[in-house]
């Protein structure tokens, strides 16, 4: 029974082992989802920043001709 028992444990503790690595997997996957939806709303903020400008720059430009 001994030698089934290590099998067992090795097994359990294998099953752990993957079961971590999944869960890292998925968490570090998730983060990296966040990070780009982050960097592409700041570009987006950026993109309508430089809109506003330009179109005020326009209408300033209109005004003093």
């Amino acid at each position: 029974m001994g030698l089934m028992d290590s099998a067992k444990d090795a097994a359990d503790s294998t099953a752990k082992k993957v079961g971590e690595w999944v869960d890292d997997t998925k968490e570090r996957v998730s983060d990296k989802v966040d990070e780009v939806k982050a960097d592409a709303e700041v570009k987006k903020a950026h993109a309508d920043r430089d809109a506003v400008e330009a179109k005020n720059e326009y209408k300033e430009n209109m005004r003093e001709s």
